[in-house]
């Protein structure tokens, strides 16, 4: 049993919480915390919402493993620009990881994090709903 100061359990995110329950759990943190959560949201929601953010944690949600720039530029035909100011927003969001090997020519592989492996079934999910339906 869970006392008033015993934090709410909270269930895996495969788990598929209907919209009640997910509105009872919300509801059932502190006011306090509640607030950290929603902040949280809306910082992943702005950094998910820049361009091109999705389609590259899309790729690492179904690489074997860690990519390059060049990687990522080829199968995504992102602007470079844009795509080095993408991984540098999610290595500075703990997302993404960056090793540099001192090699010639240089060479750049990015690792997802726990914190990136955590968002990952969420993109399964936007596949299987692109299965089944079109925009």
């Amino acid at each position: 049993m869970t006392g008033p100061s015993d934090p709410p359990a909270v269930p895996d995110l495969d788990s598929g919480l209907s919209r009640e329950e997910a509105i009872a759990l919300r509801e059932s943190f502190e006011d306090a915390e509640q607030e950290r959560i929603r902040r949280t949201v809306a910082e992943l929601l702005d950094l998910l919402g820049k361009a091109h953010t999705m389609a590259v944690l899309s790729e690492f949600a179904f690489a074997e493993g860690p990519l390059r720039f060049s990687d990522l530029e080829a199968e995504l035909g992102i602007a470079p620009n844009t795509l080095s100011t993408r991984l540098r927003e999610l290595n500075e969001a703990a997302l993404l990881e960056r090793d540099a090997y001192d090699e010639v020519p240089p060479r750049v592989e990015y690792t997802p994090t726990e914190r990136a492996e955590s968002l990952f079934p969420v993109f399964a999910h936007l596949h299987h709903w692109a299965i089944e339906h079109e925009l």
